[in-house]
């Protein structure tokens, strides 16, 4: 089985595809399998270079579910999918058991938001040779803890110690993306201000996940909205300081301004 690597050095568009019925944006929209798999190829044709599929919301004053009704949502979903679409296939989930299923069907990477380094979940992913974002997660999205000295240099220590846990499962850098976790027990100030220090927050020699798209700071710092284009004045700030994957809902706007950005930084090169 060939590792799934991320790369350090570029960016991607990775396209969310949530098939819940409370997400916070799209809760209900790609409930039905058939949806999520137009959804899905859509988000492919409209230039992602991953997609993320979530079957378990993460938003503020969420329900848990087992893993056995994550996996009545996602398993339909995998299995439509094979042979149909090119693009990798994360899967945004904290349950080994799910990261596992998933995994055997295609997947190629999980995407943890738990804020911890599971050795359950290490195991599987070393089974499969898969890739591993470790997002940092303190509180959840329904708290907001002060930072001391600040939120960016705490949030940095601790991605640093996410991959240095990691790395003791054998889990090699290329396989592994961090992530600072707008809106994961932050204060909006905090979510602002790791926003403009990702080149602070990257960790050497490991991919860059930025995973903001319509999220509460969007409305914070755009005046009350969380349109598209409020989110990719986000994502062009993150990419120019070395973001390597944007997370979006509204892919073809964001793969758009991904591009043009690119294409200025090699021009300044």
């Amino acid at each position: 089985m060939t590792p799934y690597t991320f790369s350090p050095n570029t960016t991607m568009v990775m396209g969310i595809l949530n098939v819940t019925p409370d997400s916070f944006s799209d809760g209900g929209l790609y409930a039905a399998p058939e949806r999520a798999v137009a959804r899905a190829l859509r988000i492919q044709a409209e230039g992602a270079g991953m997609l993320d599929i979530g079957a378990m919301s993460t938003r503020p004053g969420h329900m848990p579910v087992p893993p056995e009704e994550e996996l009545r949502r996602l398993l339909p979903v995998l299995e439509a999918l094979r042979g149909q679409i090119s693009i990798p296939i994360s899967i945004d989930t904290t349950n080994p058991a799910v990261a596992r299923a998933a995994l055997a069907l295609g997947a190629c990477a999980i995407n943890d938001v738990s804020g911890t380094v599971n050795a359950e979940m290490a195991e599987v992913i070393g089974e499969h040779n898969a890739g591993w974002i470790l997002m940092h997660n303190n509180g959840g999205a329904d708290s907001a803890p002060r930072y001391e000295p600040d939120v960016v240099s705490v949030v940095r220590k601790a991605l640093e110690e996410l991959a240095g846990q990691a790395y003791v499962f054998g889990i090699d850098e290329k396989r592994l993306c961090v992530d600072p976790g707008i809106g994961f027990g932050k204060s909006r100030e905090d979510d602002l201000a790791l926003l403009a220090n990702t080149a602070k927050l990257k960790v050497p020699g490991v991919a860059y996940l930025v995973g903001v798209s319509r999220k509460r700071v969007i409305e914070y710092a755009g005046g009350g909205c969380r349109t598209a284009s409020a989110t990719v004045a986000a994502h062009v700030i993150a990419q120019l300081d070395g973001a390597n994957i944007l997370r979006a809902h509204d892919v073809k706007e964001a793969v758009a301004a991904m591009r043009v950005c690119q294409s200025i930084i090699t021009a300044a090169r």
